[in-house]
């Protein structure tokens, strides 16, 4: 065979793989079904025509987590990889008062002065939260380049598992062990109400703590994402680490596949998968959509399961319960993205006078705890919110390459979005993008006047141009159910699968998704050990 392992995707957890495949000697191809890698993590053009050379990071937006592990193994430095600290790392829009903007400085004493304007009262009680999360969030940090827990394992493998989960929480103390499981089963909105009196101070926590999932603030297991947004990340390893990527998102992608390609890996774009291979319940490898045939010992696939096993694997491969249980992964992505052109900056009220221009490069248009809960029930009913979550980020504050002198680059995350919207989307995509050029013109006046261009993207249009199911950014809702050892279903978190050789390394494995690339690395590290 020409190639030992076929990787189906070029995102960059698949990128990942790939690489470390081809580190460890393997013969590798990559196979992208567009004609430009990285997946989500992709910089292109909001409107060729009407703005050329005026580009975005079109749905991935902000580097958080990307493990610098994985930065430094495959030196991305070296491939043109440059990422600039967000500081603040959120900020948080308000329509009171006339207008105010309050900021999440990583800087000690510049937070303390932040909270004694916004939220005189919680001043300590807000430090010595975020120490107590940090220290919690420091027992799920290994995990995160590791495989979850085998809870199936039996004989010394089980015993090997429970010495590994002894190592990582030995230090832990009763009331974390109590204080953990309350954050991974509890709801965001009860645990701010009850340690915070400042509404303000409320939702700039909420404004950085729920993207992309399922849930009102109110719900069961929002918290979680207090936790996660606390892990590490870029190359200085640090923990609550928000960066912009120069050059756009698509940057990673694109220093990924440099270093894939020192490593002798071939990367082919317009090259559709149509099906896996199988022959006596083994991968054998892939036919395309033109029909060629591609053989390789070992297949891995960046898809998300839904589309691995319901459309890439035939049924007849499959156990009939496993393919129902398949079905219920729980995905119809609740978010969307609208992207801009403006011919200049948005002058958000509020905005203090002394902000430089990297600091005034987001900003979150954060409803109250209570609107973002009517927010998700009316979305779970197919209706748009009425008053629409926005996260912007204007990347060209920060990155001159994006766009020529004159253009400002906007690109606005909203969240709470249906699916399945009333109507469907077809007849109202440019509805969602006057309503959230509406939300922002109540913070920042200038910018319906300065439109040029805007892309629309609902949950079926990230669906249709990323070939991610039901549009959901983290291929499955990131909820408990579908998190560690049941991601993506309980027997099959080890990044094996039903059939021989054919592994998942794709967001819909543990740890999830975000650009970290930490899936792409279990997953090659798992073939690695059987191959």
């Amino acid at each position: 065979m020409q190639y030992d392992v076929i990787v189906i995707g070029a995102g960059h957890n698949g990128l990942t793989t790939a690489a470390y495949l081809a580190k460890a000697g393997r013969r590798v191809l990559v196979l992208e079904r567009r004609s430009v890698v990285g997946g989500c993590a992709v910089t292109e053009e909001v409107d060729p025509v009407r703005t050329p050379g005026c580009r975005v990071s079109t749905a991935s937006y902000i580097a958080s987590m990307l493990r610098p592990t994985i930065i430094r193994d495959l030196k991305l430095a070296d491939f043109g990889l440059r990422m600039v600290a967000c500081d603040p790392g959120v900020q948080a829009a308000f329509r009171e008062d006339g207008g105010d903007v309050a900021a999440w400085w990583s800087e000690h004493d510049r937070m303390r002065a932040e909270l004694q304007r916004i939220a005189p009262n919680d001043v300590e009680r807000f430090f010595e939260t975020e120490e107590e999360l940090k220290k919690l969030a420091a027992y799920l940090q290994p995990f995160f380049l590791e495989p979850p827990p085998d809870v199936h394992a039996r004989g010394f493998a089980k015993l090997a598992e429970g010495l590994r989960l002894y190592k990582r929480f030995r230090g832990i103390s009763g009331d974390q062990v109590a204080e953990l499981l309350r954050f991974l089963t509890g709801s965001l909105g009860e645990f701010l109400d009850k340690r915070f009196e400042s509404d303000k101070l409320k939702r700039l926590i909420l404004s950085n703590s729920l993207y992309g999932k399922h849930g009102g603030p109110y719900q069961p297991g929002t918290a979680m994402g207090l936790l996660f947004h606390l892990l590490s990340g870029g190359d200085a390893d640090q923990q609550a680490w928000q960066g912009h990527v120069i050059g756009g998102m698509g940057a990673i992608a694109q220093a990924l596949k440099g270093a894939c390609e020192s490593l002798g890996v071939t990367v082919r774009t317009d090259a559709p998968v149509a099906k896996v291979n199988i022959v006596n319940g083994k991968a054998t490898g892939v036919t395309l959509g033109s029909g060629e045939v591609l053989d390789a010992t070992t297949v891995v696939s960046n898809a998300d399961p839904k589309r691995t096993f319901l459309t890439l694997v035939e049924a007849s491969e499959l156990d009939a319960d496993f393919r129902r249980s398949v079905a219920d992964i729980r995905m119809d992505g609740p978010a969307g993205k609208v992207n801009f052109v403006l011919s200049e900056e948005p002058q958000v009220r509020g905005m203090p006078a002394d902000r430089t221009r990297e600091q005034r490069s987001l900003f979150t248009l954060i409803p109250t705890l209570a609107e973002a809960e009517a927010n998700y029930n009316r979305s779970r009913t197919g209706e748009l919110p009425e008053r629409l979550w926005v996260d912007c980020v204007l990347a060209s504050n920060v990155d001159d390459t994006l766009a020529p002198g004159g253009r400002h680059m906007l690109t606005c995350f909203v969240q709470y979005l249906p699916y399945r919207l009333n109507g469907g989307w077809d007849s109202h995509r440019e509805a969602l993008g006057d309503k959230v050029t509406e939300v922002i013109a109540e913070y920042a006046p200038n910018v319906p006047g300065s439109v040029l261009a805007r892309c629309v993207l609902a949950p079926p249009d990230l669906e249709e141009r990323f070939g991610i199911t039901e549009g959901n950014i983290f291929h499955g809702d990131i909820s408990l159910e579908q998190m560690f050892f049941m991601r993506p279903l309980p027997r099959w978190s080890q990044y094996a699968t039903p059939i021989g050789s054919l592994y998942l390394c794709g967001a819909g494995t543990h740890p999830g998704g975000g650009v970290t690339g930490a899936p792409g690395y279990n997953a090659a590290r798992r073939i690695l050990r059987e191959s």
